[in-house]
């Protein structure tokens, strides 16, 4: 059965008939919800910090002369980071004259007066021309929220509300993770608000986008097989320190069925990727994207990225990448398609200095150093 990528952790509701690979129907985020936790398992032993010798720990302690150390169970506390960073994930509800939906948020920053909240474009969308947006907090709170700014293409959005002094999310590193890495999900799966799930990093730097044509988004994503259902988008993918290193953002489903529940293939937007879009939405509204200035040629089947044509003046024209050329690596990184090209380039900032490795079309391979140029996002 063929797979696809859907667009939905949002949970949507409409008076018109839904789509296939939404979820009929949403349900409110109203009631508190915390999925079941498993302690820890293995041996508690601790080592001796000059002799490195091994002892047993009786009661899961260890002295001051003596690390701890569990062996044979995970290496990660989701029952400690469930409780130290779920009360910065919030529950964002959309109400719209056709109908709403519910997805979920993390507090970014916060003053003494407000509070600036990322999630996903596509949870607060409906609300962008008319309708209201509320946020639910961990104890139940319910305020309203305005949209601050969105970059459809990048599938970020940032949302403020009137309340400040909140726990925010602490920001990890995402270029210092690795495939086999223990993560944490929370978020607000069909309106269950606080679920807290966990697995691990199954693939980094994954082709997603998802969208209908024209209005697509674009991620280098990080593949996760950490339950996410439908209402988690916008929510957190921790690492083992409960630090922030993605925004949950897309699932696989079988397209055979109407069903677009975790089959264990879950995307989450890196957040150093998101960061930048996050600041500048903060800053001015708006964002911005590079730009490579190609092309591609839809038609091509081969591996790679054909270039069709060039974009007068932008980088590619200006190092003299000719039409014509099929772009195989970027950075290093394989291209496989027109998609891989455009989300390995959109993962890096406007003003980046890349290596474009191609197929030339006289035959040969070249390896150009381009400086990406920037454009408005939306």
């Amino acid at each position: 059965m063929k797979i696809s990528v859907v667009h939905q952790y949002f949970v949507r509701s409409t008076s018109a008939k839904i789509a296939l690979g939404f979820l009929l129907g949403a349900i409110l985020a109203g009631s508190l919800a915390t999925a079941a936790i498993t302690a820890p398992s293995g041996v508690k032993t601790c080592v001796d910090n000059r002799t490195q010798a091994l002892y047993l720990s009786k009661d899961g302690t260890c002295s001051k002369t003596r690390t701890s150390v569990n062996l044979g169970g995970p290496t990660i506390d989701v029952k400690l980071i469930a409780q130290n960073v779920t009360p910065s994930i919030v529950s964002i509800k959309v109400s719209t004259p056709t109908g709403g939906g519910s997805g979920s948020g993390s507090i970014y920053r916060t003053s003494a007066t407000s509070s600036y909240i990322i999630t996903n474009s596509h949870v607060v969308e409906d609300a962008a021309i008319s309708g209201d947006i509320t946020v639910e907090f961990f104890n139940g709170d319910v305020v309203d929220a305005a949209i601050v700014g969105r970059d459809a293409t990048y599938d970020i959005a940032v949302i403020q509300i009137k309340r400040g002094k909140l726990p925010v999310v602490t920001i990890g590193d995402s270029a210092k993770i690795s495939v086999g890495d223990p993560v944490v999900a929370i978020g607000s799966p069909l309106g269950l608000a606080s679920t807290v799930t966990s697995g691990i990093i199954s693939a980094l730097n994954r082709p997603v986008t998802t969208g209908t044509t024209g209005a697509e988004s674009y991620v280098n994503a990080i593949q996760t097989d950490a339950a996410i259902n439908p209402g988690n988008s916008g929510g957190a993918l921790l690492d083992s320190q409960g630090r922030i290193i993605g925004v949950n953002s897309a699932i696989a489903t079988l397209s055979s069925d109407g069903a677009s529940g975790n089959i264990g293939l879950g995307f989450s937007i890196p957040i150093n990727e998101a960061k930048r879009i996050i600041e500048e939405l903060i800053a001015t509204g708006k964002s911005t994207r590079p730009v490579l200035g190609v092309f591609f040629d839809t038609t091509f089947t081969g591996t790679g990225a054909k270039i069709l044509r060039l974009s007068p003046g932008d980088a590619a024209e200006k190092v003299g990448i000719p039409v014509g050329s099929v772009i195989r690596a970027i950075d290093g990184v394989k291209i496989a398609d027109p998609v891989g090209a455009i989300v390995r380039i959109r993962s890096y900032a406007p003003g980046s200095s890349v290596n474009v490795q191609v197929d030339l079309p006289t035959g040969g391979q070249k390896t150009f150093r381009v400086l990406l140029g920037s454009a408005p996002s939306n």
